[in-house]
């Protein structure tokens, strides 16, 4: 693709993540989704219901997006300056990955958002990062509620 074609293509993720029902998933997965443990995330797909569809909606999104830059349909250096959100969404999730796939018998599931954020060249700063204020936006909602 050329830069135009790029620079289009990042702002129809952009775009994309504007929708009402992207908004309100990606809010639920940024200050409500406190996994602990593997079966937290297994539990969200067993109830079927708005919490399952958030989850879904999200992480499909990043995992697809990744896809792209991987494949070489958006720049990667373009993608990788435009966004950080993709970083946050596995560092709530990579603790438990590896048993989920097991679980669901699915070895590359989310492997593209995991191929991704791992090829950052300061991955463990950025995992570290994200998990901490993870804890601290999920401390907050769990004390207002």
């Amino acid at each position: 693709m050329s830069k135009p074609e790029d620079v289009m293509a990042i702002l129809k993720l952009y775009e994309l993540r504007r929708d009402d029902q992207m908004r309100a998933a990606r809010q639920w997965y940024f200050s409500e989704f406190a996994p602990e443990t593997a079966m937290d995330i297994i539990a969200l797909y067993r109830d079927g219901e708005r919490a399952s569809a958030n989850f879904r909606m999200v992480t499909s999104y990043w995992d697809t997006a990744a896809s792209l830059v991987l494949n070489d349909g958006i720049d990667r250096k373009l993608f990788l300056d435009a966004n950080t959100e993709h970083v946050f969404v596995y560092a709530k999730i990579e603790p438990f990955l590896e048993e989920i796939r097991g679980m669901f018998r699915e070895p590359d599931y989310l492997l593209n958002l995991e191929k991704l954020v791992r090829s950052l060249p300061d991955f463990e700063a950025k995992m570290a990062s994200r998990k901490r204020l993870a804890g601290m936006w999920t401390s907050k909602t769990e004390a207002a509620a």
